[in-house]
């Protein structure tokens, strides 16, 4: 094994495991709605912040993180980050309520952001500028993989299983990534020292907090004034620390305003913003529709969607190869615009009773656009960026999209609710008439306070409507309950869909402005000096 210790190949296989598996939990949580909920007796309210605990930590930290790394070493912070990432997850698997859940998957964001902005940072000291590409190209389809897997894997566990199997899964992979760690890949810091901008993290967390907690809670508190005093808060912070960044720029602020006088890194962070909404946002509802609405098991609701990340495990490759030698902008153009309308004719064909080879052409074309997005847009976003700036730009870059998951997960999540409180309704009023004249009242009033009580997955808000009932009349209401559930939450996911598939053609639309890469055989183009790998790989030797 030591004649693998530094071998380039290896470390980007043991950063690419680590990184797989805290994407991967971005997206395997959905699946396991359904059944978080019936095991933790939970809303989908708590269940909401069971991922978004997660991604908030994340996306806030990322930056800090990146620091951290020059201070310590990206090594010694990966390792760190991926014991964490482990002892959280094991911590995850053996929560006995929501509230516990979602306190250790907060911690497993922490142990995230510690690991995520290293891998990058290490790439770059391993791989000399002419063969990042293609290492980046890998790490791209890492993400892409992981972000398509999740629902598939994740169905298998909790149908053999149970759902919190997919917290315990991480835990061997954790042990191997963190031996692999220690055995093939060299400590690497860069000599000079960081000050960590801890004013601007506090900042930044507080402004994140009040946005995403408006946005997941203002439904069931029915947008009082506290969940506005949240969105003025969230603006007030904002500006707050854009003013501070802006005192900093001389020094060293979480956020060099510097990165993006570069138009493609500017624009790209900005796409990598709007993905995270459209794919986030794209598969919670998804996720619920396919087990709650067409009845579903864990694993067959993760088979449904397995073709598309087949798909995409072949297509990414050949596109992040593609981004060095024609221009990566029109690679990701295409691939967020075949997913978007592979994502809009999967929402149009997903009725009542609709059945699953139905969902496996659509599947297909989405798997072949996911495969087009990462690694074009990793590679595209840092191609022209100082090199002097390279760890604040990924660590930036990072930030973004991932404040981008919070963003589209909590939007689509308070949609999909306000959505489902109308709709609902309608139903429960047009269907009640099948009931007796003595339960039709209590049977709509009980969908029509669904807002204040917090929904829940499967029609739940009828439950009360059946007590006290005879055995007879208290299964005609929760057949009809069932009914009133699955049409609803068909017709309030179409218009809920509409956002996800909105942000990525509009992402599409933002490529125009990308400038166009040449590619790395123009003419008169010649080695280049890369001082940014020079400087990390000197305090390497000197360590």
């Amino acid at each position: 094994m030591r004649t693998w210790h530094g071998n380039p190949w290896a470390i980007l296989l043991t950063l690419s495991l680590g990184f797989f598996m805290t994407l991967l939990d971005l997206t395997i949580v959905n699946i396991a709605i359904p059944s978080m909920i019936e095991g933790l007796d939970a809303s989908l309210d708590e269940v909401l912040w069971v991922i978004n605990s997660y991604v908030l930590v994340l996306a806030v930290l990322l930056i800090t993180a990146g620091r951290l790394g020059d201070l310590r070493g990206q090594r010694t912070l990966f390792a760190a980050g991926v014991a964490l990432f482990t002892l959280a997850s094991l911590a995850c698997g053996l929560a006995p309520n929501a509230a516990l859940l979602i306190a250790f998957r907060a911690l497993q964001g922490l142990g995230a952001a510690l690991l995520m902005p290293q891998t990058m940072a290490i790439i770059v000291a391993t791989f000399p500028a002419e063969r990042r590409g293609t290492a980046m190209g890998v790490w791209g389809s890492v993400a892409g993989l992981a972000t398509v897997a999740g629902p598939t894997l994740g169905g298998l566990l909790v149908t053999v299983a149970d759902w919190r199997w997919i917290f315990f899964i991480n835990v061997p992979i954790g042990a191997l990534v963190l031996f692999l760690t220690f055995t093939l890949i060299p400590d690497t810091r860069l000599e000079r020292r960081h000050k960590l901008d801890l004013t601007g993290v506090a900042l930044s967390t507080a402004s994140l907090f009040c946005l995403t907690f408006a946005l997941i809670e203002g439904e069931r508190f029915s947008w009082d004034g506290r969940i506005w005093g949240l969105v003025a808060g969230f603006a007030v912070l904002l500006v707050a620390f854009l003013v501070q960044q802006g005192r900093r720029q001389q020094t060293e602020p979480l956020v060099p305003f510097a990165l993006f006088r570069d138009r493609n890194f500017a624009s790209l962070s900005a796409v990598g913003a709007l993905v995270s909404v459209g794919i986030m946002g794209f598969f919670l509802p998804l996720t619920i529709y396919l087990q709650s609405v067409l009845g579903f098991s864990a694993l067959e609701a993760g088979l449904v969607l397995a073709p598309m990340s087949l798909v995409s495990v072949v297509v990414a490759p050949f596109a992040g190869q593609l981004s060095d030698r024609l221009s990566g902008k029109y690679i990701l153009m295409a691939g967020l615009s075949v997913f978007a309308v592979g994502g809009a004719w999967l929402v149009a064909a997903a009725g009542v009773d609709t059945h699953w080879p139905v969902f496996m052409a659509p599947a297909v074309v989405m798997g072949i656009g996911m495969g087009g997005i990462f690694a074009p847009m990793a590679t595209e976003a840092m191609r022209g960026v100082p090199p002097q700036l390279a760890g604040a730009a990924a660590g930036l870059n990072n930030t973004i999209r991932q404040v981008g998951s919070v963003i589209g997960s909590a939007a689509v999540g308070a949609l999909l609710q306000a959505q489902l409180v109308s709709h609902l309704h309608e139903q429960a009023v047009a269907r009640a008439a099948a009931l007796p004249p003595a339960v039709r009242g209590r049977f709509v009033q009980g969908f029509a306070d669904a807002a204040s009580s917090g929904l829940e997955v499967g029609g739940g808000q009828a439950g009360a409507s059946s007590q006290g009932l005879p055995a007879g009349v208290a299964q005609q209401v929760q057949a009809v309950a069932g009914e009133v559930f699955r049409h609803g939450f068909v017709e309030a996911q179409r218009p809920t869909m509409v956002l996800p598939i909105a942000a990525l053609f509009v992402g599409a639309a933002v490529c125009l402005v990308v400038r166009r890469h040449v590619g790395a055989k123009a003419p008169g183009a010649g080695p280049q000096a890369d001082p940014a790998a020079d400087a990390v790989r000197a305090g390497s030797q000197a360590a």
